[in-house]
């Protein structure tokens, strides 16, 4: 094992470091599929909705 002097405040070099060699795309989670949510949410207010009505009509 060889030691290297490393100066105060600074990162040793790391074997097999994998820090440049590409830019990651940030993860985007549930926001990578926008119109899967927005139809989420849409269905969830007519449910919501239709509940409403039916309870109006006396159904």
């Amino acid at each position: 094992m060889s030691a290297q002097h490393v100066p105060p405040g600074e990162t040793p070099p790391a074997e097999g470091s994998t820090a440049e060699a590409h830019q990651e795309r940030p993860d985007g989670g549930l926001w990578e599929h926008p119109k899967i949510l927005l139809a989420a949410v849409v269905a969830g207010a007519l449910m919501v909705a239709a509940f409403f009505i039916a309870r109006i009509a006396g159904w």
